[in-house]
């Protein structure tokens, strides 16, 4: 279903490259698939594709028809990959401008993903004069920034319908048998939904965490979960064939050799979100020990007038991987104008998706001719299907690219420190004497 082109990586690197990686590719995909390296109690989305909870995930397709059926709006409160890998696969099959274009289905708002006032504001005064639900996504229910937005909106929703009336639109995804948010959900009789406790935010995407917002968005998660299966089965088989193996190898490859950043570039502006999924994915899976490529992202054509100069002449630290859709959703023709003024007539007639292809494939040889090593990654069209293989294409690369640089793909010990600063700079119970120490270094 996928294609992968490493013609443009190979002369950056020596001959037989590939056969260099071939071991640690090797233990690497044991540990992944058979759970033998660090951080096995988390693999469970390996095999999610073929073994999730089918009563479950029938519950979440009549919970999602009820919301469309009901709500003009449903606020998805969450934060990283709880509400990252929803966003990324709504918007990537329908639009950037979801909201606005959206035919039949409830307005989408995300909340709990920061600490804007202006931005909450800003979506509760679309809420007003409309039916609305909240899907809050949490497996403790004590995370900052979920959990405020999550308490200013139940009350906004229980002033609106009363306890009752808003209990039956609060849908809670959390842990199955702790938490404060699974304890309120059981006292207030919500509809739950499970946050695997063998599944890490970043790769929960195919759980309830994402397909419950998805599905309200009209989205056909079978097909989605389909086309994660059919990848499945085709990176469970080891060896050089395997296109998850060949995209960690390049990328550890180019690493040792002195790249340090990654750059993820789409053509489609409604493939932005999928880029900011694939930067957690990565960046905590790998960035850990002094160690990772540095994920970042760019929207083409746009940022070929802002990032393109450095990109093409700034310090050679980069590569960059392209996901290309070979199909678009539309057809446009470029009218001829008799004046010409553009100078633009030799495009007369010809369709956006035949200047959109020549423009990628003329940025990729200027890159490649300026030190930028490229992966191109085509993908056959924006369909559910598709959309599901490239998402666990990318998980399961994360995967053996993590065991191959030697960390542990699936913890993220460096996001406590922020954490505990910021509770103990708002005043949270326990954290007194740190707090009292970061003051007095702000104060200096």
């Amino acid at each position: 279903m996928l294609h992968l082109d490493l013609s443009n990586v190979t002369p950056f690197l020596p001959s037989g490259w590939r056969t260099g990686e071939e071991k640690g590719l090797e233990k690497a995909h044991d540990h992944v698939l058979n759970g033998t390296g660090a951080g096995s109690d988390f693999l469970g989305w390996v095999r999610l594709p073929a073994d999730y909870d089918k009563e479950e995930f029938a519950r979440i397709q009549k919970a999602a028809e009820k919301i469309r059926s009901d709500s003009k709006a449903l606020v998805v409160i969450g934060i990283g990959g709880s509400y990252l890998g929803a966003r990324a696969v709504i918007e990537t099959l329908t639009s950037n401008n979801y909201n606005l274009t959206r035919k039949g289905g409830p307005a989408i708002y995300f909340a709990g993903n920061g600490l804007s006032a202006d931005g909450m504001n800003e979506v509760i005064e679309q809420l007003k004069d409309i039916d609305w639900s909240i899907n809050v996504i949490s497996k403790s229910g004590t995370t900052t920034e979920p959990a405020v937005a999550f308490r200013i909106f139940k009350a906004l929703l229980e002033e609106k319908y009363g306890k009752d009336g808003a209990r039956g639109r609060i849908y809670a995804t959390t842990d199955a048998k702790r938490g404060a948010l699974k304890g309120l959900a059981d006292k207030e009789g919500y509809e739950e939904f499970v946050v695997p406790d063998n599944v890490g935010g970043r790769f929960s995407v195919l759980t309830a965490v994402g397909l419950l917002p998805i599905a309200a968005a009209g989205i056909d998660i079978e097909e989605l979960m389909s086309g994660a299966r059919e990848e499945m089965e085709t990176l469970s088989k080891p060896g050089m064939d395997n296109m998850a193996w060949q995209y960690a190898a390049a990328r550890h490859a180019l690493y040792e050799s002195g790249k340090k950043v990654e750059i993820l570039a789409g053509y489609e502006p409604s493939f932005r979100f999928f880029a900011e999924w694939w930067k957690q994915l990565y960046g905590e899976s790998e960035g850990k020990e002094g160690k990772g490529l540095l994920p970042a992202s760019v929207e083409f054509t746009a940022d070929l007038h802002s990032m393109g100069q450095f990109i093409q002449q700034g310090e050679r630290v980069m590569l960059e991987t392209v996901v290309r859709f070979d199909k678009a959703h539309t057809a446009l023709t470029i009218p001829n104008d008799p004046e010409n003024v553009d100078g633009l007539n030799f495009l007369s007639g010809k369709s956006m998706a035949f200047v959109a292809e020549q423009a990628m494939r003329g940025t990729i040889l200027a890159h490649v001719d300026g030190g930028v090593p490229n992966i191109l990654i085509t993908v056959p069209q924006r369909s559910a299907k598709c959309l599901g293989a490239l998402i666990y294409f990318f998980e399961f690369a994360c995967g053996v690219s993590g065991y191959l640089l030697g960390v542990n793909p699936f913890d993220q010990p460096g996001v406590e420190a922020y954490k505990n600063n910021m509770y103990a700079l708002l005043g949270k119970p326990g954290y007194e004497s740190q707090k009292a120490a970061l003051e007095k270094r702000l104060e200096s």
